[in-house]
């Protein structure tokens, strides 16, 4: 079974069609929250993720979006587009992103937003965070996403390892318990500007990273049009 897990696409239906077209086909489609905020069309990327019977989890700008207190920790720019996404969004969409749960639990796999011990808050961004959220995990693995850095934190017999995930990296997952971030579809921000996501597959027992070009540019224009804040746009074209 090849499962393509995905988050943080941010209303990004341009980037969001691109992975899923270089996905091609696969078993399911797992999605870690952040469906919506920052991007131009949520209703679309939404629209999209039910055609394509996606499950997964709900993020802090999916929980803001529907009225949710995550708001109030939002900077300038990210409150700005969460006001608006809770002003354009359709009845259909609020109801789709207020049935997600913030935890999900597949077989020995966890899918959760920020991490394992606090799933719409924290993020996983240093080895002690890291050896921390495993130590919690109740499942061998975890999936989690919300830094939009694809990165792999491997349980080594002594210490946590950080695994930065290079575009078509190959892990194994029999070894060791990890957490897995397949970086984000629709604002990376490790400084490569092509969507990312990864490819559970759960007969090898392996993962993959993978990057995808899209037209940045045609996502600028559409986030000038609706009036969000221009540095949503200008930050798509150097993954910051």
């Amino acid at each position: 079974m090849r499962i393509a897990v995905l988050s943080d696409i941010h209303s990004n239906l341009v980037a969001l069609d691109a992975v899923l077209d270089h996905a091609g086909s696969v078993d399911a489609i797992w999605q870690l929250g952040d469906v919506v905020g920052y991007g131009p069309e949520p209703d679309a990327v939404v629209a999209r993720l039910v055609e394509r019977h996606a499950t997964g989890v709900r993020g802090n700008h999916d929980a803001a979006a529907i009225g949710g207190r995550e708001i109030d920790w939002f900077n300038a720019d990210a409150r700005a587009a969460a006001e608006w996404t809770r002003d354009t969004i359709s009845a259909d969409t609020r109801s789709w992103l207020a049935a997600l749960p913030e935890r999900a639990t597949v077989d020995d796999i966890t899918l959760v937003h920020g991490s394992p011990r606090d799933p719409l808050r924290e993020y996983v961004t240093d080895r002690l965070t890291a050896s921390e959220n495993l130590d919690v995990l109740d499942t061998r693995h975890g999936l989690h996403g919300h830094t939009h850095v694809p990165v792999a934190w491997v349980a080594a017999p002594d210490r946590v390892v950080l695994v930065h995930a290079q575009e078509d990296l190959r892990l194994e997952l029999e070894q060791h318990r990890t957490l897995l971030n397949p970086g984000s579809v629709g604002q990376p921000r490790d400084g490569d500007p092509r969507a990312a996501y990864l490819v559970l597959d759960l007969d090898a027992r392996m993962v993959s990273w993978h990057r995808v070009g899209y037209d940045v540019g045609a996502v600028q224009s559409a986030i000038r049009a609706a009036g969000l804040p221009g540095r949503l746009a200008d930050r798509l074209a150097v993954g910051a």
